[in-house]
């Protein structure tokens, strides 16, 4: 079996590539089907086109953020088990 060999497109195609997708109207199965472009390729380019450049994270603000959401439900389950002791101390000393 031929190896694949993997191909890089350059931005001026992404951009027409993109912006044939938006005019045309057409499926983005068969717009990758006429442009010779994987589906998932074709869809990547048109999502990060979407979104504003300056939204985009970095691989380093993604690390933060996952180990920052991980920090918080940690904390979440602590203040319920703090929640919860707190009530049965406060039922149990009187």
């Amino acid at each position: 079996m031929p190896k694949r060999r993997n191909r890089t497109h350059s931005n001026e195609f992404r951009a027409e590539a993109v912006r044939q997708v938006r005019e045309s109207g057409k499926p983005l199965s068969r717009m990758a089907l006429e442009l010779g472009v994987n589906y998932a390729t074709l869809r990547s380019w048109v999502q990060q086109a979407e979104s504003p450049p300056g939204e985009r994270l970095t691989e380093s603000e993604r690390a933060e953020l996952r180990r920052l959401r991980s920090e918080v439900r940690e904390l979440r389950l602590e203040r319920e088990i703090l929640k919860k002791a707190t009530a049965f101390f406060a039922r149990h000393s009187k």
